[in-house]
């Protein structure tokens, strides 16, 4: 049988080690959960990256009642036939939530994901589709409120 030198050995544990750091950091990156303020955000930053955009309308606003503390601002867009109504939570973006009574009835442009035309948004912390508005206003991690009713158009 033959022995080991001192430098087979040092490349061998130094070898383990690795593996063992890679393995021990890819766990803990699976591990690790998001929360839903996060998640939001990063899906208004890639809906602000890659949307695509077409027009709309805010027909309404539903304020923060009890223990719910989120404001609501509800908009309409069509897409091949179809009307979405969606509300996204703007309370963590301050311009749009201090400006939020005076939008009702104003025209915006909206972003949505090609492939689930019901995932969009009226304003991110890069990209604003209410005019007068700037994304750079907007700042805050929002909380996920964005729910879709479609309608076939008749």
């Amino acid at each position: 049988m033959k022995t080991l030198s001192p430098l087979e050995i040092g490349l061998i544990v130094g070898a383990v080690v690795v593996l063992i750091s890679a393995g021990l950091f890819a766990y803990l990156k699976l591990l690790r959960k998001k929360d839903p303020a996060e998640i939001e955000r990063l899906r208004r930053s890639w809906l602000g990256r890659t949307g695509r955009i077409v027009a709309g309308e805010i027909t309404g606003l539903i304020e923060p009642e009890g223990e719910n503390t989120a404001l609501l601002l509800v908009y309409r867009y069509d897409i091949a036939g179809v009307t979405y109504e969606v509300t996204q939570d703007v309370s963590t973006l301050p311009a749009v939530a201090s400006q939020a009574p005076h939008l009702v009835g104003k025209g915006i442009s909206v972003k949505y994901d090609m492939k689930h035309p019901s995932n969009s948004i009226a304003i991110c912390e890069d990209w604003s589709g209410i005019r007068g508005l700037s994304a750079g206003e907007s700042e805050g991690q929002g909380a996920p409120a964005n729910s879709t009713r479609a309608t076939e158009k008749a």
